[in-house]
């Protein structure tokens, strides 16, 4: 049995990276480049729109591509020293994925940064068979999920077409349906009043309760 895992809201706390370590990487990645965005253009190039980015990093000078690289690189800096510190914490319930590790397949696959991915991996203790995060580029920009592509990636490493996708939100459970795996919502605090997706195969409260589901499905 495969089992792959989102990693923000369902082992890191919280449903995604607080904005202000994007702002402050974009702020970096233009020190770098010895860029001088006004303050317009530079709110507009701590945000993710692809097609502003492109535009003000042309106005400026600079690579757009390189400029996203960098600031996914300084991103990713201060998660992993966030996480080293506790500051960004993880959930009580993780220890059952290091027990499922030791009887099926796991794997980790997110919208997050693929560096950052690759750290928590590490970091935890899991031996995870497949990691995928999004790497630096517009291109996987554009293939978070809900589209399936992450999810379909691991899958192709691994060589397996079928298991369970274990997530904390709607876009988890519909890239998990496309890629034709069974999926799990995974109920948090940010997520307590949000109706569980139609197409989920179970709803759980905890990471725990996989103990018993993987058996089942």
């Amino acid at each position: 049995m495969l089992t792959l895992f989102d990693m923000d809201g369902v082992i890191l706390k919280g449903p995604g990276t607080d904005p202000q370590v994007y702002a402050d990487a974009a702020d970096a990645a233009l020190a770098d480049l010895g860029a001088d965005p006004t303050p317009a253009q530079r709110a507009e190039l701590r945000r993710h729109d692809l097609e502003c980015v492109r535009d003000h990093c042309e106005t400026l000078g600079i690579d757009p591509a390189t400029f996203w690289a960098l600031k996914d690189e300084h991103a990713s800096a201060t998660s992993h020293e966030l996480i080293r510190s506790g500051e960004r914490g993880l959930y009580d319930d993780i220890d059952a994925i290091t027990e499922l590790a030791e009887r099926t397949t796991v794997g980790l696959v997110t919208n997050n940064r693929h560096a950052t991915a690759e750290f928590v991996a590490d970091y935890l203790p899991v031996d995870f068979d497949v990691v995928r995060g999004r790497r630096p580029t517009f291109e996987d920009y554009e293939r978070r999920k809900p589209n399936p592509h992450f999810i379909e990636d691991a899958l192709a490493t691994l060589g397996v077409s079928d298991g369970l996708y274990v997530g904390d939100s709607v876009k988890d459970v519909t890239a998990g349906h496309a890629a034709g795996l069974e999926t799990a919502y995974l109920r948090r605090p940010h997520n307590r009043e949000i109706e569980c997706p139609p197409d989920a195969t179970a709803e759980c409260e905890s990471l725990t309760e996989l103990l018993t589901l993987v058996k089942t499905i």
